[in-house]
Protein backbone atom coordinates (compact mmCIF):
# COMPACT_ATOMS: atom_id res chain seq x y z
CA UNK A 1 0.00 0.00 0.00
CA UNK A 2 1.33 3.32 -0.95
CA UNK A 3 1.57 6.24 1.30
CA UNK A 4 0.11 9.56 1.01
CA UNK A 5 1.85 12.04 3.04
CA UNK A 6 -0.95 15.00 4.35
CA UNK A 7 0.57 17.06 7.49
CA UNK A 8 -1.32 19.92 6.96
CA UNK A 9 -4.39 17.48 7.80
CA UNK A 10 -2.78 17.27 10.96
CA UNK A 11 -5.07 20.37 12.50
CA UNK A 12 -8.16 19.00 11.63
CA UNK A 13 -7.53 15.36 12.65
CA UNK A 14 -6.15 16.84 16.02
CA UNK A 15 -8.82 19.50 16.92
CA UNK A 16 -10.70 18.38 19.97
CA UNK A 17 -14.13 17.85 19.07
CA UNK A 18 -17.20 17.66 21.25
CA UNK A 19 -18.63 14.03 20.94
CA UNK A 20 -22.19 14.01 21.58
CA UNK A 21 -23.24 12.24 24.33
CA UNK A 22 -27.23 10.70 24.59
CA UNK A 23 -28.26 11.25 28.04
CA UNK A 24 -28.43 8.67 30.25
CA UNK A 25 -32.01 8.04 29.54
CA UNK A 26 -31.70 6.94 26.37
CA UNK A 27 -29.26 4.15 27.26
CA UNK A 28 -29.40 0.71 27.14
CA UNK A 29 -27.25 -0.06 29.59
CA UNK A 30 -28.47 2.66 32.60
CA UNK A 31 -31.78 1.21 31.13
CA UNK A 32 -31.64 -2.51 32.25
CA UNK A 33 -29.25 -1.33 35.37
CA UNK A 34 -32.27 0.96 36.59
CA UNK A 35 -35.29 -1.78 35.92
CA UNK A 36 -35.59 -5.13 38.29
CA UNK A 37 -36.20 -7.22 35.18
CA UNK A 38 -32.62 -8.45 34.12
CA UNK A 39 -34.19 -11.37 31.74
CA UNK A 40 -35.99 -8.84 29.81
CA UNK A 41 -33.21 -6.63 29.81
CA UNK A 42 -30.62 -9.54 28.93
CA UNK A 43 -28.11 -8.59 31.83
CA UNK A 44 -26.67 -11.44 33.27
CA UNK A 45 -24.59 -10.30 36.00
CA UNK A 46 -24.15 -7.19 38.88
CA UNK A 47 -21.30 -6.40 40.91
CA UNK A 48 -21.88 -3.11 43.35
CA UNK A 49 -19.61 -1.67 40.18
CA UNK A 50 -20.35 -3.12 37.24
CA UNK A 51 -23.02 -4.92 34.67
CA UNK A 52 -23.07 -8.01 32.32
CA UNK A 53 -25.28 -7.45 29.40
CA UNK A 54 -25.80 -10.21 26.23
CA UNK A 55 -25.38 -8.22 22.70
CA UNK A 56 -28.78 -8.41 21.42
CA UNK A 57 -26.69 -7.97 18.06
CA UNK A 58 -24.23 -10.53 18.64
CA UNK A 59 -20.77 -11.02 16.67
CA UNK A 60 -20.50 -14.66 17.37
CA UNK A 61 -22.61 -16.73 20.21
CA UNK A 62 -22.16 -15.79 23.62
CA UNK A 63 -21.13 -12.30 22.93
CA UNK A 64 -21.03 -10.48 26.07
CA UNK A 65 -20.99 -6.38 27.14
CA UNK A 66 -19.01 -6.04 30.46
CA UNK A 67 -20.09 -2.26 31.37
CA UNK A 68 -19.88 0.08 34.83
CA UNK A 69 -22.85 0.32 36.00
CA UNK A 70 -22.61 3.88 35.78
CA UNK A 71 -22.91 6.56 33.07
CA UNK A 72 -19.51 6.77 32.09
CA UNK A 73 -18.43 7.63 28.27
CA UNK A 74 -14.22 7.26 28.55
CA UNK A 75 -12.00 5.14 30.92
CA UNK A 76 -10.42 8.37 32.56
CA UNK A 77 -14.05 8.78 33.87
CA UNK A 78 -13.64 5.55 35.70
CA UNK A 79 -12.66 5.49 39.45
CA UNK A 80 -10.02 2.86 40.32
CA UNK A 81 -12.27 0.88 42.17
CA UNK A 82 -14.60 0.74 39.16
CA UNK A 83 -11.71 -0.45 36.69
CA UNK A 84 -10.56 -2.85 39.23
CA UNK A 85 -14.41 -4.25 39.26
CA UNK A 86 -14.78 -4.29 35.62
CA UNK A 87 -11.38 -5.89 35.03
CA UNK A 88 -12.19 -8.87 37.84
CA UNK A 89 -15.32 -9.21 35.61
CA UNK A 90 -14.38 -9.98 32.00
CA UNK A 91 -11.51 -12.17 33.58
CA UNK A 92 -15.03 -13.96 35.34
CA UNK A 93 -16.79 -13.95 32.29
CA UNK A 94 -14.12 -15.22 30.32
CA UNK A 95 -13.92 -18.22 33.06
CA UNK A 96 -17.81 -18.98 32.87
CA UNK A 97 -17.87 -18.74 28.75
CA UNK A 98 -14.59 -21.42 29.09
CA UNK A 99 -16.69 -23.49 31.28
CA UNK A 100 -19.85 -23.47 29.77
CA UNK A 101 -19.56 -22.89 25.77
CA UNK A 102 -15.29 -24.31 25.50
CA UNK A 103 -14.44 -21.36 23.01
CA UNK A 104 -11.05 -21.65 20.93
CA UNK A 105 -10.35 -18.04 21.98
CA UNK A 106 -12.01 -14.89 22.31
CA UNK A 107 -11.94 -11.06 21.33
CA UNK A 108 -12.06 -8.61 24.21
CA UNK A 109 -11.93 -5.01 23.12
CA UNK A 110 -13.49 -1.65 23.79
CA UNK A 111 -14.64 1.10 21.25
CA UNK A 112 -13.68 3.84 22.45
CA UNK A 113 -15.91 6.87 20.81
CA UNK A 114 -18.29 6.63 17.72
CA UNK A 115 -15.07 7.12 15.14
CA UNK A 116 -13.98 4.07 16.80
CA UNK A 117 -17.27 1.90 16.10
CA UNK A 118 -18.98 2.83 19.45
CA UNK A 119 -22.01 2.08 18.93
CA UNK A 120 -23.20 3.32 22.23
CA UNK A 121 -20.22 5.87 22.85
CA UNK A 122 -21.52 7.49 26.11
CA UNK A 123 -21.59 4.42 28.17
CA UNK A 124 -18.33 2.42 27.96
CA UNK A 125 -19.20 -1.19 27.44
CA UNK A 126 -15.55 -4.02 26.62
CA UNK A 127 -17.05 -6.57 24.24
CA UNK A 128 -15.91 -10.48 25.09
CA UNK A 129 -16.93 -12.25 22.04
CA UNK A 130 -16.12 -16.22 21.91
CA UNK A 131 -14.52 -17.96 19.32
CA UNK A 132 -13.64 -21.23 17.79
CA UNK A 133 -11.62 -22.56 15.13
CA UNK A 134 -13.58 -22.72 11.97
CA UNK A 135 -16.61 -20.32 12.74
CA UNK A 136 -16.43 -18.43 9.92
CA UNK A 137 -17.89 -20.27 6.97
CA UNK A 138 -19.68 -19.07 3.54
CA UNK A 139 -22.61 -17.81 5.07
CA UNK A 140 -21.29 -14.40 5.48
CA UNK A 141 -19.16 -14.34 2.19
CA UNK A 142 -22.31 -15.57 0.06
CA UNK A 143 -25.32 -14.28 1.96
CA UNK A 144 -24.42 -11.54 4.07
CA UNK A 145 -25.90 -13.43 6.61
CA UNK A 146 -24.19 -14.74 9.95
CA UNK A 147 -25.75 -17.73 11.53
CA UNK A 148 -26.54 -18.34 15.49
CA UNK A 149 -26.61 -21.44 16.90
CA UNK A 150 -28.24 -20.24 20.44
CA UNK A 151 -30.99 -17.93 21.02
CA UNK A 152 -30.28 -15.30 23.78
CA UNK A 153 -32.72 -16.27 25.75
CA UNK A 154 -31.09 -19.88 25.55
CA UNK A 155 -27.77 -17.86 26.75
CA UNK A 156 -29.29 -15.95 29.24
CA UNK A 157 -30.18 -19.27 31.09
CA UNK A 158 -27.20 -20.95 30.82
CA UNK A 159 -24.87 -18.32 31.79
CA UNK A 160 -27.05 -16.96 34.98
CA UNK A 161 -27.51 -20.59 35.77
CA UNK A 162 -23.63 -20.85 35.82
CA UNK A 163 -23.19 -17.51 37.69
CA UNK A 164 -25.62 -18.81 40.68
CA UNK A 165 -23.92 -22.01 41.00
CA UNK A 166 -20.50 -20.67 41.02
Amino acid sequence: MDQLWAPWRLAYVAAPKAEPKPPADDCFICRGVASSDDRANLLVYRTELSVVVLNRFPYNNGHLLVAPKAHRGRPDGLSEAELLDLQLVLRQMIGVLERRMTPDGFNVGLNLGAAAGAGLPGHLHWHVVPRWNGDTNFMPVFTDTKVMAQSLDALWELLTAELRSG
